[in-house]
Parts: structure tokens; C-alpha cells; sequence
């Protein structure tokens, strides 16, 4: 048994990385006062650019190691971007989030898959290479630890932790995570202090929409290889990840892998044989029942920022 799960961790690791660092974005955008439901088509946007620039430098540069690079920079600017609509609806018109968040991933969804029809004439974009695994000297060979977690290791799951604790401190440990954070509690308390509250809430979308297309990216370019419209709706798993990890980083980081690990039990339970006594839907959908039952039981102590999807009107209280 031990064995089985040394061998599935590191794709469960693969699983949560995606997840986490949408989630992260999700943080942000909560955290400054702004639901954004659309995470799921922020994620088909940054795949989709990720895929179109990855394949067409690649066809330029063959065998060039940046390629994947640039298509996440890529990726994350142009979901940074679309996020301007979801911004620019909840902020400045005050319109229902949910249904702003709603309307993303339906836009989002129809127009990449119209773009990529027309430009391949299937809907789908395919990347040659991604990115390749790798073992991390020395501490791979840490007894039990270094084949959980030091093996078959991505570098996007480096990169993403590492913004993960630039996370934390920005949001706990910096004037900019304090006014953002203000933002999301007591708008109109942070407007009488100097805050541009509807600025920061710009700022908070945008880092929500960067990440997401991030973590559309890291899904193409690590176990996916191919843009095929969707993401299986990672996206509303991260907003559920969100909640689950009581809209702290820590908690979010272990909500992900719990999700992570679960997702990747589900996808292989039929190959071994301690869990194909289980019926396969009971396994996809234990997560989320956990899940169900942690937001009634926390419910009343949830963390959520107070003024969450509150518009706000400046100089009215």
C-alpha cells in the first residue's frame, strides 16, 4: 500500500498545483472584496494563449527550453486582462458578481474554442514538448519524505510555492496586503483612511485573473499537453478549495492537496487493486462531499472577508 501511494503522490502533486495557485488568485480577489466565480474561464483563456504561443515558437525555435516560459507569461497576462470585464462589472458598474463571474466562463469558454477552431480547424491546440520532471539532488533521497515529495517534480510546483510564500507575506506582512485586506473587511473605514478602495479591488481581480491563467498554463504544459476548451472545471475545485481553506494560504495549501490526492485516488482507483473494490463515482466525489459537510460544520466561524461581494459607493456608508 505504501508503495501505491509513493507512486501516485507525485502526480497528486501535479493534481494540486493548478489548483493551489488559482486558489492563491481566488485570495486575492476575496480578500479585497470581489467574488470572482469565474475562475474556471480565466483558466480556458491562460490555457489557451499558453497553448497558441507554445506551439507557435516552438514551430519557429524548435527544441528552445524558454518557450514554455514565455507561454506562461503569456498565459497569465492575458487572463490578467480578460479579468478587466469581471473587474469592470463589479466594480465600476456594481453589477451582481456571480453573475459577472458567470458570464466569464461562458465568454471565455465559446470564444477560445471559436479562435482555435479557426485557427487549427478542430478546437484543439497541442504543444510538443512541455515541461520535463526532475529529482532535487539530495533531498530526493530522504527516506519516505524524498520520494513523496522531492521526486517527478514539475518546476512549476517550485515556482508556485515560491509564490506562495510571496503570498503570505505580502498580504500579512506588507502595507499593500493591509490595505487590500481592508479593502475586503471595511471598505468604507479604509476609504476614510486614504484607501483607493476601488483601485485595490482592480488590483485584487487582476492577480485573480494572472493566476488563474497560470494555472490554465501549468495544466497544458505539465500533464495535459493539449488546449481542449476546457479544464474540467478546476476552476470551481479552486473556489471550493478556497472556502474549504477558510480564505487563509496555509489552509488553502492543504484544502489543494487534500483535493489533489483525492482527484488522483479517483483517476486510478481502477488499476489498483486495494481500491477497485470501490465503485469509481464514490472515490470522485468523496472530495466534495467532505467538503459539503466542512462548510456546514465551520459555517459559523467562517473567515470570509466580511464585505465580499458588497458593491461599493464611494462616500456612502
Amino acid at each position: 500500500m505504501w508503495t501505491t501511494i509513493e507512486q501516485i503522490f507525485p502526480y497528486a502533486i501535479a493534481f494540486m498545483i493548478p489548483l493551489l495557485i488559482t486558489a492563491l488568485g481566488a485570495l486575492f480577489s476575496e480578500r479585497s472584496g470581489v467574488v470572482n466565480i469565474g475562475l474556471d474561464g480565466l483558466m480556458i483563456v491562460g490555457s489557451f494563449i499558453g497553448a497558441f504561443v507554445v506551439s507557435k515558437l516552438q514551430e519557429i525555435v524548435p527544441g528552445a527550453w524558454w518557450t514554455v516560459w514565455v507561454g506562461l507569461i503569456a498565459a497569465a497576462a492575458a487572463s490578467a486582462l480578460f479579468s478587466l470585464l469581471h473587474a469592470f462589472a463589479s466594480i465600476n458598474l456594481s453589477a451582481n458578481q456571480i453573475i459577472s463571474g458567470t458570464a466569464i466562463n461562458m465568454i471565455a469558454g465559446a470564444l477560445t474554442i471559436f479562435l482555435a477552431r479557426n485557427m487549427t480547424g478542430s478546437g484543439n491546440i497541442r504543444v510538443k514538448n512541455g515541461f520535463d520532471t526532475f529529482d532535487i539532488p539530495f533531498l530526493s533521497d530522504i527516506p519516505i519524505i524524498g520520494n513523496l515529495f522531492f521526486t517527478k517534480m514539475y518546476p512549476t510546483t517550485l515556482l508556485v510555492l515560491s509564490i506562495l510564500i510571496l503570498s503570505m507575506f505580502l498580504l500579512y506582512k506588507t502595507p499593500f496586503g493591509l490595505r487590500l485586506r481592508s479593502c475586503g473587511e471595511h471598505p468604507h473605514a479604509a476609504e476614510a483612511a486614504g484607501i483607493r478602495v476601488q483601485s485595490m479591488r482592480y488590483v485584487g481581480v487582476m492577480i485573480s485573473g494572472a493566476f488563474s491563467g497560470l494555472g490554465g498554463a501549468i495544466i497544458l504544459l505539465t500533464y495535459s499537453g493539449e488546449f481542449t476548451g476546457n479544464v474540467a472545471g478546476l476552476g470551481f475545485l479552486a473556489l471550493a478549495s478556497l472556502i474549504f481553506g477558510q480564505w487563509k494560504p496555509i489552509g488553502i495549501l492543504l484544502a489543494t492537496l487534500f483535493f489533489g490526492f483525492a482527484t488522483t485516488v479517483a483517476n486510478v482507483s481502477q488499476v489498483i487493486p486495494s481500491l477497485a473494490v470501490f465503485p469509481p463515482v464514490i472515490l470522485k466525489i468523496f472530495p466534495y462531499i467532505v467538503t459539503l459537510i466542512a462548510l456546514v460544520i465551520f459555517s459559523k466561524s467562517s473567515n470570509a472577508p466580511k464585505a465580499v461581494g458588497e458593491p461599493f459607493d464611494s462616500g456612502k456608508r
